[in-house]
């Protein structure tokens, strides 16, 4: 892989920004379904709930058959397979889901920028432009 530009590792930076704009956008979504109401916890433990699971959908589509979700897109970067296929499928993104939605397997990544989740499915991040 080219040591920047496009192809390259994405950066923790711009995978967070993706990340952001994700639950951003489940939170959106859900909110035409759910009134969020701040002063009433019952409702927001619903609310939160249900963006939880919108952006696990968003996420596990967008991703398995696009190869990156909205937020990605967004900030220019995709999962790519170190195997060459050019769809990420489905196992693996839902394995990069759940891992991301835990947060640390998301977080840690070694010295060429992937993280655990990328090595576990074989995948990686990187720019497209």
């Amino acid at each position: 892989m080219p040591e920047s530009g496009v192809g390259a590792v994405a950066s923790g930076g711009a995978r967070l920004l993706g990340l952001i704009i994700d639950l951003v956008l489940a939170a959106l979504v859900t909110a035409i379904f759910v009134r969020p109401n701040l002063q009433n916890p019952a409702v927001m433990q619903t609310f939160n709930q249900w963006s939880v699971v919108v952006w696990a959908i968003i996420t596990v589509v967008s991703a398995a058959f696009f190869g990156f979700t909205p937020g990605m897109g967004a900030v220019g970067i995709r999962v790519a397979r170190l195997d060459g296929a050019s769809m990420v499928g489905l196992w693996r993104a839902v394995v990069r889901t759940v891992l991301t939605f835990v947060i640390i397997p998301a977080a840690v990544r070694n010295a060429d920028g992937r993280s655990w989740l990328d090595r576990l499915t074989g995948t990686v991040v990187i720019r497209m432009r």
